[in-house]
């Protein structure tokens, strides 16, 4: 089946993509939606990543061909209250770069001794402009005292995984995934998806 995706992030279309061929056990391919670079943006306006990842799956599938996915996901950092959480693209102001949101997550964190935090991530799949079901993932961690590596994308070069002993940012993509709050919602919608295709609809 093709599944449909509205991102401009090419960061997670390569992990939507990846995750696809990982469990999707051979029956579930990930496109971008025709035409998504014509449409006006969602609006994120919602409080929680599951609003947010809902709002836009209902707003794009309702210009989708077949079943589309939206997700929305964030860093939370313990010691700033859950912040940046649902403004975490967006912590150093709009448009911010990678690079800008993780220079001011290092100055709110100068001094910091509880660097404790967690990446969250929740999918929703839509169909037509139905709710069909939402999926999430989270990974705890802490904050580094720099960033470390230049793998992935946004806060993974300053998110220290224990397990690990090092950054997201210091892994490949696949060890990334197999551990990653977006990794493992993915996992649970494609792996729903495999067992039975036609509850997409």
């Amino acid at each position: 089946m093709i599944l449909y995706c509205a991102t401009t992030n090419p960061g997670k279309l390569r992990e939507f993509r990846k995750a696809a061929e990982a469990y999707g056990q051979g029956r579930i391919q990930v496109e971008l939606l025709p035409g998504l670079e014509g449409i006006p943006p969602c609006e994120e306006t919602g409080r929680t990543f599951e609003e947010n990842a809902v709002r836009k799956a209902l707003y794009y599938s309702l210009r989708a061909p077949g079943p589309l996915f939206a997700e929305d996901s964030g860093l939370e950092v313990d010691a700033l209250g859950g912040a940046p959480g649902v403004f975490s693209a967006r912590f150093a102001g709009p448009g911010a770069t990678d690079e800008a949101n993780n220079r001011l997550l290092l100055e709110k964190l100068r001094g910091v001794a509880d660097r404790r935090a967690r990446f969250v991530c929740v999918v929703a799949l839509a169909d037509r402009g139905r709710l069909v079901r939402t999926f999430c993932g989270a990974v705890e961690g802490r904050i580094a005292e720099a960033p470390c590596g230049s793998n992935g994308f946004g806060y993974d070069p300053l998110f220290y995984y224990e397990p690990f002993g090092a950054t997201f940012g210091e892994v490949s993509a696949e060890r990334k995934m197999s551990v990653s709050h977006r990794g493992q919602a993915l996992r649970r919608l494609m792996e729903w998806l495999a067992a039975s295709p036609e509850q997409s609809r």
